[in-house]
């Protein structure tokens, strides 16, 4: 009979493995392999190997490391726990050792150097001979100065300083940019220019993972949108959008609502430009 509970009945062992974890996150947030990849940089083969738990691709545990990290932020894990589940697997995090003893230092100090009084004389010789010259031509430009001065005193007694205007003030009239994360949908909609698209996205039925790029193809913001934050992106000419859970998003386009997104669960690719909501 055994007193107290038996090794192996741990929370930490009833835990998925790190490659497991990041499969259902992905899976979850509606994700393929090929996607993550993209959005992370991190090559087709080392996502596979990963969630299968090799690492034999990585190049090494500190590689193994990074690539935990980007993965577990682009399917909204904690890098952290994960990296810390990694290194309790693989035998935890390599100790730093000095690379040197502390006597080595003290033996190799080099020796003071002593004063070199030949250049301190000569640069207090020159400093002197500028100091001179500074003072008499300094001496000449005075007495010009003074006179010129005076002249423009008495030649304009009465003048007064200028008035100091105003600074201008902002027309109430002017409608501020739409701004990432502001809250409520009439605030966007207000705020819409007309010579740019406009995108808002608020996560309302569940979370999505989000992607946006401009018109040159440059990403924008990738990540996952919890439920109830919101996100806005403009561009001059379109924008890209990937939602991986696209029936979770309101979306709105130009100051106009755009429904009927794609089922639960499925990801779908849209682009918008100036004027009324069309999917491209």
């Amino acid at each position: 009979m055994s007193i107290g509970n038996s090794p192996g009945n741990s929370p930490e062992d009833d835990r998925p493995s790190v490659g497991r974890a990041l499969q259902q996150a992905r899976i979850a947030a509606g994700l393929t392999v090929d996607e993550v990849s993209t959005t992370t940089r991190v090559r087709v083969p080392i996502v596979q190997g990963i969630e299968q738990d090799d690492y034999s691709r990585c190049g090494g545990d500190v590689y193994a490391r990074g690539h935990i990290r980007v993965l577990a932020r682009a399917v909204g894990l904690d890098p952290d726990a994960l990296v810390a589940q990694y290194d309790d697997e693989h035998g935890g995090r390599p100790v730093p050792t000095l690379t040197a003893p502390v006597f080595e230092a003290e033996r190799i100090r080099p020796e003071p150097r002593r004063p070199n009084w030949t250049a301190a004389m000569v640069a207090a010789i020159v400093a002197v001979v500028g100091f001179v010259g500074f003072t008499l031509f300094s001496g000449e430009d005075g007495k010009d100065g003074s006179t010129v001065a005076e002249e423009t005193t008495t030649a304009n007694p009465s003048t007064t300083p200028p008035s100091t205007k105003p600074a201008p003030t902002k027309s109430a009239d002017q409608k501020p940019e739409p701004t990432e994360g502001a809250g409520g949908d009439d605030g966007a909609i207000a705020g819409v220019p007309a010579d740019k698209v406009t995108v808002k996205l608020t996560a309302q039925g569940g979370q999505s993972w989000i992607s946006a790029q401009d018109h040159n193809g440059r990403l924008i913001h990738e990540g996952l949108l919890r439920q109830g934050d919101s996100k806005t992106f403009s561009d001059s000419k379109r924008i890209d959008l990937v939602l991986g859970n696209a029936q979770a998003i309101k979306l709105f386009v130009n100051g106009k609502e755009v429904k009927d997104l794609a089922a639960n669960g499925q990801v779908q690719r849209l682009s918008y430009t100036k004027g009324d909501p069309v999917a491209g």
